[in-house]
């Protein structure tokens, strides 16, 4: 039986929607949000209490500038997908304060509640994941590092994804104690750590569903190869030189 086919420019727009309403889901439940933009949300909570246009969204926007330019020093390249990461996550960080602002006066005091738009939060930011995995779009500079970073120094992907969020989460408890006092959480809670736990789990369960489902396909195949890098060079050995 023939698959139906999604475009993976609607993939796109769709998975950017998903990741933010999300992260709005997360933020609200106020059981910790994940580990990947909880310093970006740390950042938000700091300097929004001195200038209050540092939302979440343009939190996000300076931490990927910052982690982009740090990539470009890595990989030691530049390519102008590179520069449309910056552009996705400058869509993402609109789109999230746009749901921010919408649900800003939810009653959220019942746990019920709470615990129904963490569980909503999870699926919801999974399901993103995979759309994004599932376009030739360039994805957020949270993606693109680990994908580039991986092709550039033959990492695997899985080890360098727990490898991030340790240091993810490492640096957003420093900010944490750093900006509202020691032993003071704020963003890393319980629920960071069951959405590390199981976000893995639940993005392999949606690629799968995705994959069995339906045939991803280019609306604009000329488009897509100015989306594609090339590949990095074989690192060199002496034997390569030997003729």
């Amino acid at each position: 039986m023939k698959k139906p086919i999604c475009y993976m420019e609607l993939s796109y727009v769709w998975g950017i929607v998903a990741l933010a309403l999300g992260a709005t889901f997360l933020v609200r439940a106020d059981f910790g949000v994940s580990v990947v933009v909880a310093p970006a949300y740390l950042l938000h909570l700091k300097l929004s209490q001195t200038w209050s246009f540092v939302t979440f969204g343009v939190a996000e926007y300076i931490v990927q500038g910052v982690l982009l330019l740090l990539l470009i020093v890595i990989v030691r390249r530049f390519h102008w997908s590179y520069l449309f990461s910056f552009v996705t996550a400058l869509l993402y960080g609109r789109i999230l304060d746009l749901f921010l602002g919408l649900t800003e006066d939810f009653p959220m005091e019942a746990l019920w509640l709470r615990l129904l738009f963490f569980a909503l939060g999870l699926l919801i930011c999974a399901l993103g994941v995979s759309l994004v995995l599932h376009t030739y779009v360039s994805p957020e500079v949270y993606e693109l590092m680990l994908k580039e970073l991986s092709a550039k120094f033959h990492w695997e992907v899985g080890k360098l994804k727990i490898a991030y969020d340790v240091i993810s989460c490492s640096v957003a408890l420093g900010m944490s104690f750093a900006f509202f006092g020691f032993l003071h959480f704020e963003g890393i809670k319980l629920g960071t750590v069951i959405s590390a736990l199981v976000n893995g789990l639940l993005i392999w369960r949606f690629n799968l569903f995705f994959e069995r489902k339906l045939e991803f396909r280019a609306a604009f195949p000329l488009l897509k190869r100015y989306f594609v890098p090339p590949e990095f060079p074989e690192k060199q050995t002496p034997e390569a030189n030997i003729p």
